[in-house]
């Protein structure tokens, strides 16, 4: 049943089929967003298109942006789209998700140093040994190595989703080079400066120590026999989508940004190319992906890395984070195994439900896929940014068939999940200059460090702007929201 409701001086359209993160079934606004609402009620229609200009402005002039690779906008940079109308979340479901999040990623880094070393879960017979194996994202290199304070996934992105049971899902995990975390701090800082009144009324647990975290987390996996840590945030360079990122968090945390090529081996221990002369580095945020780490040990072509960099990693002389063949836990082939992984290494039941998924090299279930795409999403098992997915329910009948041709003719790369209904929140549409429902998802970023467990409150919460849009990724033109929990 759809309906409108006077809502933020405008006509909001209500849909009490989805689920309403600010309205409930019966169109009462919710209780953690009835403070929230009454404030917005002070505001005038007109005052919407100034907050949006403003925030705009904000981001503009500090260079919060970030690159486009499509093929029509090969390079572009644009400013990241924010919508001013936060989203909240209650201390009491917050803590629910930051348990979930923190066990989710204890189970990962338990499953990768198995993995790496006694292999219990496959010799179990609990996932496939053939699933592991064809794994491009499983490292031989790493075989027998433990990382320095045993942890592999320092960092995660955890996916979430609310359905319209209101049940939330996990519906992926984020733990190579997890990206998006710097919006969550500009989306915050540009709150304060859009609307500095609301923010001091509603006072939302702050996210502003993050660097401080961060920066923490790294030092505290530095290699052993070292008293203090030189740590860098290593990056492809400027041309990257996310290099306002790396500049942002380098900067945030007083360390320095660098490239492959500011840094040299010598002897299997890392240095970084000063003025002053070499300087040793410790610990390496590396925002590189697996195969341009090395030149001498993966792709030779790379000119992304540094020569040597692997040896002096598994010497134990310097630290990556993340660990070099973490890729292996974000599979998404492997992610349908997770709540075996948790009871198998924690003994635990999953707190955040999974969605149901199909693994398309599983015969069975490839022929279930193959006679029902139009009731699934289908997503590639190594792929980010939104990019790959086909949504059954959009494609024409000879979209169908090439999709069917291609899980046929590579199935290990494909999963299958029903198509869920996201949870909707108001949202300034300024082509529409209204307010108007959009579909929502969440990405909780935690850090795990050798005695540290830590999730940003809140998150960062990703908007589809455009109209009923399931993808919220910014490189399919979505945007965010600042995300309040108090």
């Amino acid at each position: 049943m759809s309906e409108k409701l006077s809502l933020l001086n405008g006509a909001y359209q209500f849909d009490s089929q989805r689920f309403d993160e600010v309205f409930s079934a019966n169109g009462q606004v919710r209780e953690p967003y009835q403070l929230l609402f009454e404030q917005f009620q002070n505001f005038q229609q007109a005052d919407y298109s100034k907050f949006s200009e403003e925030a705009k402005i904000v981001f503009f002039n500090e260079g919060i942006t970030f690159a486009v690779y499509s093929d029509d906008q090969a390079g572009t940079e644009k400013i990241f789209p924010f919508d001013f109308i936060p989203r909240v979340i209650s201390s009491e479901e917050w803590s629910f998700i930051e348990k979930g999040v923190i066990q989710r990623n204890l189970a990962i880094n338990s499953f990768l140093h198995d993995l790496y070393h006694e292999k219990r879960i496959l010799k179990a017979g609990i996932i496939p040994h053939d699933l592991v194996y064809s794994s491009a994202n499983l490292l031989q290199a790493m075989e027998g190595f433990t990382p320095n304070g045993g942890i592999y996934n320092h960092i995660s992105g955890t996916d979430i989703i609310r359905h319209s049971d209101g049940q939330y899902y996990v519906l992926e995990d984020n733990v190579r080079c997890p990206s998006g975390v710097s919006y969550v701090l500009a989306n915050r800082n540009t709150m304060k400066k859009t609307l500095p009144r609301l923010f001091s009324s509603c006072q939302p647990r702050m996210v502003v120590d993050y660097p401080e975290k961060l920066l923490a987390t790294l030092q505290s996996v530095r290699p052993a026999n070292t008293a203090t840590a030189n740590c860098v945030v290593l990056s492809p360079g400027m041309y990257n989508s996310a290099y306002f990122e790396h500049s942002f968090l380098a900067q945030s945390m007083g360390i320095d940004l660098v490239e492959g090529r500011d840094l040299f081996v010598k002897n299997d221990f890392v240095y970084m190319k000063t003025i002053y002369g070499p300087k040793r580095v410790h610990v390496i945020y590396r925002r590189i992906d697996d195969p341009f780490l090395d030149p001498l040990t993966f792709n030779p072509d790379s000119v992304l890395g540094t020569p040597g960099l692997m040896n002096a990693y598994l010497s134990g002389n310097v630290t990556l984070v993340n660990a070099p063949g973490t890729g292996v836990a974000d599979d998404k082939a492997v992610y349908a195994y997770m709540p075996e992984i948790i009871e198998f290494y924690l003994g635990e039941k999953q707190l955040l439900n999974n969605v149901p998924t199909y693994r398309c090299g599983v015969e069975k279930e490839l022929q279930y896929v193959l006679e029902h795409i139009e009731e699934l999403v289908i997503k590639p098992v190594d792929e980010s940014g939104g990019y790959g997915i086909s949504i059954g329910n959009t494609l024409s009948k000879e979209q169908v068939k090439e999709v069917q041709e291609q899980l046929k003719a590579n199935p290990r790369k494909y999963i299958a999940q029903p198509i869920l209904s996201l949870s909707v929140h108001p949202t300034f549409i300024e082509g529409e200059q209204q307010v108007e429902p959009r579909h929502i998802d969440l990405r909780a970023f935690c850090l795990l460090g050798e005695d540290t467990q830590y999730v940003v409150p809140g998150g960062l919460t990703r908007v589809a702007l455009k109209r009923g849009n399931l993808i919220v990724n910014s490189s399919q033109g979505g945007g965010s929201k600042d995300t309040w929990v108090f």
